[in-house]
């Protein structure tokens, strides 16, 4: 099955012409039986958000984890609702705060589109230093800043952007317009250094931009760095040529990043193709980590359906990640341990990898319904973390995306409207059901 862009929401055609939606599939491990996936269950959800006119055109895409280091058990999950702005959560999953995207700077131009969230931990300002979450605005080109107040409880969050921020990709504002904007995004802070920094991936591309972020008269800017291209195609053990099938012009994308600042390495997850990883400098080659089981799967771009047709699958492929490659998170367990985790939203699981060396595949596992609280469904976003949050999460926490939030509500058309909100998860179940921490 050859995956179309996730935005297109268009069926696939399989080989044999019959055209079917995306849906989860059951691959064998080399055995020849199913492998048995855990199931976790959530814990708690925030509330839906709606993408038509009527529900603000808030899509749920990413979240962060914020930890409140005094006070734990008031952390927030800063999350994008791309045209609906910023939503931030307290972990009862209660709304505290929404922030909007920036207007169109003229009629008929785009508003701005938040798309991926990721945090800076004690950036100087000239009254002290502050947490700061990173966000990529995929309407305007841009990256924006915002910082963190633990003490203002309504609205912790304020926009600290630099009025004249650059551009990341585009050369002109025309440019924009075209939408191969900043997509996918990481930060980090240099330990030798002291640096902040930022990784943007670019819409329909394989670009990735590194960026200096400073602060100036109490507010952000950035400058640019170096920029790093991943391969769009890629030769098979057959001695043939692949190139994933997308639209005319595009490339793979890469959106979900994270950068592991034990090791100073940047995890990229190229969506059709796989996991990469380099130097989160973007000075070093690219090894990959896995590939997605559609790997080396040929394909035809129909213009008139709009949609790939798939040939016969080869076998190049891996056997853990069904594309698309979404959400990357480290679970952090100490002195360089822990694991890399990853959304394979093709069948709805996410990956587990060892979180050192060549990092080996350990497992995956589900989030299903249980209780009060829906299941995972095609996750773009996650984030994971091994701190405390008090008694309600006191070994660590797991944010994803949930694409397809159940009930369904009906719109005034009577078709169920576009509906996705965010999952908390217990780190001890993920353990208790995965074994991860055995």
């Amino acid at each position: 099955m050859i995956p179309t862009p996730r935005s297109l929401r268009r069926p696939v055609v399989l080989g044999a012409g019959l055209a079917v939606l995306a849906a989860p599939m059951v691959w064998l491990p080399a055995s020849g039986t199913p492998a048995a996936i855990a199931a976790v269950h959530a814990t708690t959800e925030t509330p839906a958000q709606f993408d038509d006119d009527a529900g603000g055109n808030a899509d749920a895409d990413d979240p962060a984890i914020w930890r409140n280091k005094l006070q734990p058990a008031k952390s927030l999950v800063i999350t994008t609702a791309k045209e609906g702005g910023l939503k931030v959560y307290n972990l009862s999953g209660a709304q505290v705060q929404a922030l909007p995207v920036p207007p169109a700077p003229a009629p008929g131009l785009e508003t701005g589109r938040f798309n991926n969230v990721d945090l800076l931990s004690g950036v100087r300002f000239a009254d002290g230093l502050a947490d700061v979450a990173v966000v990529s605005d995929r309407g305007r080109d841009r990256i924006r800043t915002y910082r963190i107040n633990p003490n203002n409880a309504t609205s912790p969050l304020t926009d600290v952007t630099a009025a004249s921020v650059p551009r990341v990709f585009s050369a002109t504002e025309a440019e924009v317009e075209d939408q191969n904007t900043a997509y996918g995004l990481a930060s980090y802070t240099d330990p030798e250094t002291g640096r902040h920094y930022a990784i943007a991936s670019r819409r329909n591309h394989t670009s990735l931009k590194l960026v200096e972020l400073k602060v100036a008269a109490g507010k952000i800017t950035y400058s640019p760095v170096r920029s790093y291209h991943l391969p769009a195609t890629f030769t098979l053990p057959d001695g043939t040529s692949w190139t994933p099938c997308d639209e005319p012009g595009s490339t793979p994308q890469v959106e979900g990043m994270v950068v592991d600042t034990d090791t100073g390495k940047l995890y990229a997850g190229q969506e059709d193709v796989g996991i990469w990883k380099l130097d989160a400098d973007l000075s070093g080659p690219a090894t990959m980590v896995d590939k997605v089981r559609e790997f080396g799967v040929p394909g035809t771009y129909d213009p008139e359906a709009d949609e790939c047709t798939a040939g016969a699958d080869p076998g190049y492929g891996g056997r853990h990640v069904t594309a698309d490659v979404e959400g990357l998170t480290i679970f952090d367990d100490g002195d360089g341990e822990g694991y890399l985790l990853a959304s394979s939203q093709g069948d709805n699981t996410f990956v587990a990898y060892d979180r050192e060396g060549s990092n080996p595949y350990l497992t995956n596992f589900r989030i299903s319904a249980g209780g009060t609280v829906d299941g995972s469904e095609e996750c773009d976003g996650a984030m994971v973390s091994s701190a405390s949050f008090g008694s309600a999460y006191p070994d660590g926490l797991l944010v994803v995306q949930d694409g397809f939030n159940a009930p369904d509500v009906i719109g005034d058309d009577g078709e169920p409207r576009a509906n996705t909100n965010f999952k908390f998860v217990s780190w001890d179940d993920v353990a208790d059901e995965t074994g991860l921490d055995d």
